[in-house]
């Protein structure tokens, strides 16, 4: 779940409270804007990430007229599970975009076990591409399928084409990193 990475992975980097990381998400860009990710949400998965020992509160802050604010550490158990829930995003995303969160994160996953997996998604698209390639339909122009048939198929390969490059310009900016 993204919004567990972004949580795990932001307390990686420094201990911090929901409020906080909801206004960071918005800086510099809107990342809560297409993502949906909301401060009672946040909330929601502080808690679901501290019921299971992957994050903890380190130290309450107590304002005059304002809720208390619970600061939260990641725990070792977490910094594991922030691991594996980015590989398992870099797996089983079946778009680009599924990958941002994890992509924003990456440092902490060994780079070369990254791009094996990318690598495996290149071959799966290669191989897609072929398939669509080699449908070769006899379909009358005149009939009523031949439009929509047509149309699938096109755009069936263009998608795959389209994150192949994708895939591929992602693969070189991560080799560029390591």
């Amino acid at each position: 779940m993204s919004i567990q990475i972004y949580i795990l992975g932001k307390l990686a980097e420094e201990n911090s409270y929901p409020y906080k990381l909801k206004k960071l998400l918005s800086d510099p860009i809107p990342i809560d804007k297409f993502t949906g990710i909301s401060e009672s949400k946040l909330y929601y998965h502080f808690d679901k990430l501290a019921d299971k020992g992957y994050i903890k509160v380190v130290e309450t802050i107590k304002e005059e007229n304002r809720p208390d604010k619970n600061v939260y550490q990641i725990t070792d158990q977490g910094r594991e599970e922030l691991k594996k829930r980015i590989y398992q995003t870099f797996e089983n995303a079946n778009e680009m975009n599924e990958m941002y969160i994890a992509l924003s994160y990456i440092k902490h996953v060994k780079v070369d076990k990254v791009l094996a997996i990318l690598e495996q998604k290149i071959e799966k698209q290669r191989q897609a591409w072929e398939t669509y390639l080699s449908f070769d339909l006899e379909i009358d122009e005149q009939s009523e399928a031949y439009w929509s048939v047509k149309f699938i198929q096109e755009h069936a390969y263009s998608r795959a084409q389209h994150n192949g490059e994708w895939l591929e310009k992602l693969i070189i900016h991560i080799k560029a990193l390591a």
